[in-house]
């Protein structure tokens, strides 16, 4: 039987649209890239660089969120000027532009660190709301769940092969005993994580195709419309996911943790794997499962899970219990984020959805540099603890807002 279209133009591919399969890949090549080369920088910054963890978690929130403003703008752009792919070929080109210069940062230092973070963060900025808008118009609301669950386990998978790949190279750089990260060892995954990245941006210009009404009216000079405003519903979601952003520092405090508890860094590398292996393998049965139970639902039982996590990483004391924590943290992150991105379509209509998500990526990315400064001085000044407990808590009362003041848009009712 002949397959029939979907919402992106084109017949189906391995049973899911085209776009969102594509979309999938090019994500998967580019967190292989960047888990070669970014994944490691806390360690590179304190055993390499020697810097403290205050600059860490400024390097970190900068790693999260100096996207931010780029994220709202280019989101409006896409809206505007109806040419989504084009955005997010320039941000992923951008992205892999910065990342070999990693190769030179223990000469130029941590400033040279936080610039080249900064320029690829301004590349994910630029791409993501645009993506995500592409995503949502490649597939129906009833599958929403569904295609936002795939391009995040794709995404994870990619993640999941950078990091085996990182490991190999400690293993045969370091050994499988040595706590701390050299400047060969990192220089080898820079080196290696360069092409992956070239090959993402090959796959988006040549398999990715935007909705040819959107190519319509560009070219006939006419923008979508965007006057309609935005409900106080997602409003009050943006503010709610704020909330819980506050206490989501950056993932290199949970690197830091392991290295503080002795656990040799062949086997950070290993746990980063346990994280995005059960992130990738969960993220589709969950997103969509979000499709027949609803995303809120789904969104304060991740919460209560990242909060249970959280408490643990504040109590662990032995290598064992990391290893368990960081399998239990991947199960937050494939729970909540293709949930959470099919909440944004749900509540916006189509014509908005580029500046819908600029918006909800952008809000929450300032936010996580927030909350990583916070962590970084609490870290040191306080005690590690206390940066896992205020995320918890965080996450507790976010439960409560989602519960009681957000409410979900019947499936009828979703936008198209």
């Amino acid at each position: 039987m002949t397959q029939p279209l979907v919402a992106d133009g084109r017949r189906k591919f391995l049973g899911v649209s085209a776009n969102v399969f594509f979309l999938g890949l090019v994500s998967l090549l580019t967190d292989i890239s960047s888990e070669l080369i970014f994944t490691l920088v806390p360690l590179f910054l304190e055993n390499v660089l020697g810097a403290s963890t205050t600059i860490v978690g400024l390097v970190g929130g900068i790693s999260d969120s100096a996207d931010a403003t780029f994220r709202i703008f280019s989101g409006w752009v896409s809206d505007k000027i109806g040419k989504r792919k084009l955005l997010a070929g320039l941000g992923y080109s951008l992205s892999n532009v910065v990342k070999p210069l990693m190769y030179w940062a223990n000469i130029w230092g941590v400033g040279a660190v936080t610039a080249i973070r900064f320029g690829d963060r301004v590349g994910k900025g630029v791409r993501t709301s645009s993506r995500d808008a592409l995503i949502a118009d490649s597939v129906t609301a009833d599958q929403r769940g569904k295609g936002f669950g795939l391009h995040r386990a794709m995404d994870t998978s990619g993640a999941v092969i950078g990091l085996l790949i990182a490991a190999l190279i400690v293993y045969v750089v370091e050994g499988t005993k040595t706590i701390d990260l050299s400047k060969v060892g990192y220089h080898r995954m820079v080196i290696v994580g360069f092409f992956p990245g070239l090959l993402a941006i090959i796959v988006l210009l040549t398999l990715v195709r935007e909705k040819k009404r959107e190519k319509a009216a560009a070219a006939q000079g006419a923008a979508p419309a965007i006057k309609t405003p935005f409900s106080n519903q997602f409003k009050l979601y943006l503010a709610v996911s704020s909330l819980f952003t506050l206490g989501n520092s950056s993932d290199f405090f949970l690197i830091l943790k392991a290295q503080n508890v002795q656990t040799p860094l062949f086997q950070v590398c290993l746990m980063l794997v346990l994280f995005n292996l059960t992130y990738s393998v969960i993220a589709l049965p969950m997103g969509m499962l979000s499709d027949k139970l609803g995303r809120r639902r789904i969104l304060i039982f991740g919460w209560f899970v990242y909060g249970l996590a959280y408490t643990g990483f504040a109590l662990a004391s032995h290598v064992w219990q990391v290893w368990l924590l960081f399998g239990f943290y991947g199960l937050y992150y494939g729970i909540t984020e293709g949930a959470a991105k099919a909440f944004v379509a749900d509540m916006v209509p189509a014509e908005r959805r580029g500046m819908a998500y600029g918006l909800y990526n952008g809000v929450t990315a300032f936010m996580a540099l927030a909350a990583s400064l916070i962590a970084g001085w609490v870290w040191q000044h306080i005690n590690p603890a206390a940066t896992f407990y205020i995320g918890a808590g965080l996450a507790l009362l976010a439960m409560a807002g989602i519960l009681f003041i957000v409410k979900e848009r019947p499936l009828q009712l979703r936008g198209a």
